[in-house]
């Protein structure tokens, strides 16, 4: 379980990053199967906003369509 009162503050490393930037928690579903195996998920932003993703190492976002939640985008990603 991932719990943190409220948003996360800017960060300056190199550059500025504002808590939309960073990300707060992570949730990752994966098949398990290495080469042909699906990930997909959902970051939590540093600001509370949820943001899905397809894919591992390189992560992809996924567009909600109407009234889908970034879970919902999720599924659809992973039912694909």
């Amino acid at each position: 379980m991932a719990r943190r009162d409220g948003a996360l503050p800017a960060l300056n490393a190199l550059r500025d990053f504002e808590p939309s930037d960073r990300v707060s928690a992570r949730l990752e579903i994966s098949s398990g199967r290495f080469l042909r195996g699906r990930s997909a998920g959902v970051d939590v932003m540093g600001d509370g906003s949820m943001v899905a993703f397809s894919g591992g190492v390189s992560r992809q976002p996924l567009e909600t369509r109407g009234r889908e939640t970034a879970f919902d985008a999720v599924r659809r990603a992973l039912e694909a």
